[in-house]
């Protein structure tokens, strides 16, 4: 995190030979203290090339310090999962239908995450739909939860009560991602995309905004579908072409798991990220 850095570079300063290296995982701007901490790291590891990008846009670091470390899902996490999934009682714990379909978001309830659009596509597709649930699993951790309350009233307001959820904090979000049938990131900025990159791990079919992150995570029409940002019509229609089509669905979702597992495991990434901490330079 950020507000770590300048501990850390304190006590790189204060021990002998050794580096700070750091890893920068969010595309937000940093305050002049933690700039010049940064200026100083002996390498900055950047967790995809959109965040690369930014350091050299300020000229925050040198580019000869800058290594990109694309982050790492944990496939043995979802392939135990799914041993002993049980789809139907993950539906009756959510307390949905059991032949429901199942469509859903994970993030922070912040206002970048752009949920009021995945709530307003999600009405679109609802009325073709008319089996289709829809779930938020993701906290509002602001004072007085003005996101949340802002989105629950945004649900009442289109009449779905019955149809969108929210799930709070989830411990163990692979069974979620198992049993959905269509995941959905609606975000205006992703510096890698995690929860798209976990759905991918689950081999559930992904449609996503084209985020710096998710442009880097998802190949159009082979691994998920990416559509504008902030387009609720284009978001709304390529959830239907999936939810209208199993097989794409299920074809996609089997490519976006084999891709995940060549570019984005959980090995490759503790491989480069040890190679830079053991450099002898």
């Amino acid at each position: 995190m950020a507000r770590d850095y300048s501990l850390a570079a304190y006590a790189a300063r204060r021990n002998s030979g050794s580096k700070l290296i750091v890893t920068r995982h969010v595309l937000f701007p940093l305050h002049s203290l933690q700039r010049r901490v940064l200026s100083r790291a002996h390498r900055v590891i950047a967790v995809s090339h959109a965040v690369a990008n930014q350091l050299r846009e300020q000229r925050l670091v040198d580019d000869k310090r800058i290594a990109v470390v694309p982050n790492g899902i944990d496939e043995a996490r979802f392939a135990r999962a799914s041993v002993q999934f049980d789809r139907l009682r993950v539906l009756r714990q959510l307390n949905l239908p059991g032949d429901c379909v199942l469509v859903g978001t994970i993030g922070e309830l912040r206002v970048l995450k752009r949920h009021d659009d995945f709530i307003r596509a999600s009405a679109i597709v609802a009325r073709e739909f008319p089996q289709t649930q829809f779930v938020i699993a993701g906290v509002d951790t602001s004072v007085g939860r003005p996101v949340q309350k802002q989105l629950v009233e945004l649900v009442n307001q289109l009449g779905l009560e019955e149809r969108i959820h929210f799930l709070g904090w989830l411990d163990h979000a692979e069974e979620l991602l198992l049993a959905l049938d269509l995941f959905v990131s609606a975000s205006e900025t992703e510096s890698f995309g995690l929860a798209i990159a976990e759905a991918m791990a689950a081999a559930t079919a992904v449609v996503a905004t084209e985020t710096e992150g998710a442009k880097e995570v998802v190949v159009d029409q082979r691994t998920g579908l990416l559509v504008p940002i902030g387009s609720i019509e284009r978001i709304a229609a390529a959830m239907a072409e999936l939810l209208g089509n199993k097989e794409l669905r299920d074809n996609m979702g089997a490519r976006a798991r084999q891709a995940l597992a060549e570019k984005f495991s959980l090995a490759r990434m503790v491989e480069e990220t040890e190679r830079i901490y053991l450099a002898p330079d």
